[in-house]
């Protein structure tokens, strides 16, 4: 029987993490060490120059099924081949958040013999960056209750208008809509609030999107908090809340170095969903360990319809980044579900599905080159694929030319997947890739929203709620306009709703509200039912961990 993820990172030989460092010619003088094999890289290891020349990796994947289809297994993997291969090659990924823990998803340490580890660790309280986010943005929402309390310093902030909600690492959906203030005058203004989750906190984003710590406080100040009762903006400088938040984060700024499997160098930073937010890990990370390889392995949320699209339209126009190559991750037990398999189907044999659901990974295809870029598609093997299925993927990708290439980096580690880091190199050193945005920031929002609707989605138009325009209408007074568009959306269907599979045609995305983070740089249009705190399934993933009296931890995935 197949060890169990938890059960294979458990008993690997971890390597001291300065023995790690100094593989990427990192000195001892230079880690913030967290225990012996997780550590903190400072921000003078950047050298803009070394960005310049190595080459980006980006690893999508098609629209996923609710287990997800193995991008970050795929992505560590690549890494592990292209090691093999001679190549000095680095993968920098998100944290994981505790949601998706203890809900259905797991982790996101990768899986199989595709992982970074210390696995418990990084599935859990890591090195404290979320704490630190929660912290941060919570510190926030205090201070404008305080001061809608006290008449010193009072900013005259009318509490109907306030955006700013608090945050926990959990699905807690009970926690959506709350009222707050309850129980006499000591305790506050009562007034309605709620609860997002970490990954969707705008401190998560502008932790992502910030270039240093100066950056990074003069986009906390430029939080957008709500309206005073004469209609005046309110900022978190306002309520000279930056510099202390900034204080909460001088550690999490700092990207944090672990291990693979295999002893190669692994950055992780970040972790902002991409269903809810951008979806990528920081700038400061893909840029520390483009200054420290010649290669970087980078994930992006979800499937190309979000993570990819915000990736290259928001992260790439604010980092001066460009991705060299795009890797599309499928599965056939994804493409059978998107040619109309039930989840008890999903490892039934079908050519018949799988030739439906390629309508789906032929999307995402499409989409990545609009960007000028032609992707490499890796086949995330599973036991249950047939030749039949594998081949006829494969044959199907080369007639749109595409190269599809089996990697059994869960089963095999590196060894698995050198056929597809060698298909990813020749694509970079063939010069066809071009990287282009999309879209023009400066195009109305509408405009952006529609390209974005209609290129990427494949929809026939867009429609606003009555409270969507009125709050287009804030967006544009404000002078947000001009940002780039963030949309919230299920990432498990091409369309806003969830049901909707494979490749559909002739819908309409529907915009119910808009968000602004006008720290972060970003406006964020709401689709369908889409929700900034999720809930937790019938049951969750938490009842099945323990850990003993010797702690030893089970149950984690």
């Amino acid at each position: 029987m197949f060890p169990s993820d938890l059960e294979i990172a458990q008993a690997a030989t971890i390597q001291h993490i300065k023995i790690i460092a100094a593989k990427i010619g990192i000195t001892e003088d230079d880690l913030q060490y967290y225990g012996k094999n997780k550590a903190k890289l400072p921000l003078h290891l950047i050298d803009d120059e070394k960005v310049k020349k190595a080459k980006l990796i980006l690893v999508s994947a098609i629209n996923p099924t609710p287990a997800g289809e193995g991008k970050t297994t795929v992505s560590i993997g690549l890494n592990e081949g292209l090691n093999k291969i001679g190549k000095k090659a680095i993968v920098v990924l998100r944290e994981p958040s505790l949601g998706p823990v203890f809900g259905i998803k797991g982790g996101a340490a990768g899986g199989g013999y595709s992982q970074v580890i210390p696995m418990e660790d990084i599935n859990l309280h890591f090195t404290g960056d979320f704490a630190a986010i929660e912290k941060a943005n919570n510190l926030l929402a205090a201070l404008i209750d305080n001061n809608l309390q006290n008449k010193e310093g009072n900013l005259n902030i009318d509490p109907r208008t306030i955006k700013w909600k608090r945050v926990m690492d959990m699905n807690d959906r009970s926690l959506r809509q709350i009222t707050i203030g309850l129980g006499g005058t000591s305790n506050g203004i009562p007034r309605e609030d709620g609860f997002n989750i970490t990954p969707a906190s705008e401190v998560m984003a502008i932790l992502c999107m910030s270039k240093n710590i100066d950056d990074l406080k003069n986009r906390l100040g430029n939080i957008f908090v709500g309206f005073t009762f004469d209609k005046k903006p309110i900022y978190a400088r306002d309520l000279k809340a930056h510099g202390a938040m900034a204080l909460l984060l001088k550690d999490a700024i700092q990207p944090n170095l672990v291990q693979t499997l295999e002893g190669n160098p692994a950055i992780l930073h970040g972790g902002p969903f991409a269903n809810i937010a951008q979806g990528t890990n920081t700038i400061l990370a893909t840029k520390m360990g483009l200054s420290l390889g010649d290669y970087v392995v980078t994930e992006a949320g979800f499937g190309a319809d979000l993570g990819a699209e915000k990736f290259m339209n928001i992260k790439c126009g604010y980092a001066g980044l460009a991705p060299n190559a795009i890797v599309l991750v499928a599965t056939i037990r994804a493409l059978r579900h998107h040619g109309g398999a039930k989840k008890e189907e999903y490892n039934t044999a079908s050519i018949d599905k799988v030739a439906k659901g390629f309508e789906n990974l032929e999307k995402h295809i499409e989409n990545c080159k609009k960007f000028g870029i032609t992707p490499v598609v890796a086949l995330n093997h599973f036991p249950t694929d047939t030749a039949e299925e594998l081949e006829f993927v494969q044959s199907k990708c080369a007639a749109l030319g595409v190269k599809a290439v089996v990697s059994d980096g869960f089963s095999k580690g590196g060894d698995g997947t050198t056929d597809l880091a060698q298909a990813v190199i020749a694509v970079i050193e063939s010069g066809v890739n071009h990287f282009k945005p999309l879209y023009d920031w400066n195009k109305t929002v509408e405009e952006k929203i529609n390209t974005i609707a209609t290129e990427i989605y494949g929809a026939a138009g867009v429609e606003y709620s009555s409270k969507a325009r009125t709050q287009l209408k804030t967006i544009k007074t404000l002078g947000y306009d001009a940002l780039p568009v963030c949309m919230a959306k299920t990432q498990k269907s091409l369309s806003d709703k969830e049901t909707v599979v494979g490749r559909p045609t002739g819908f309409t995305i529907h915009v119910r509200e808009f968000e602004f983070a006008a720290g972060a740089g970003f406006i964020i249009p709401i689709l369908g039912d889409m929700m900034r705190m999720p809930g937790l399934p019938a049951v969750p993933a938490s009842e099945h961990m323990d850990i003993d009296n010797d702690g030893k931890i089970s149950g984690l995935s």
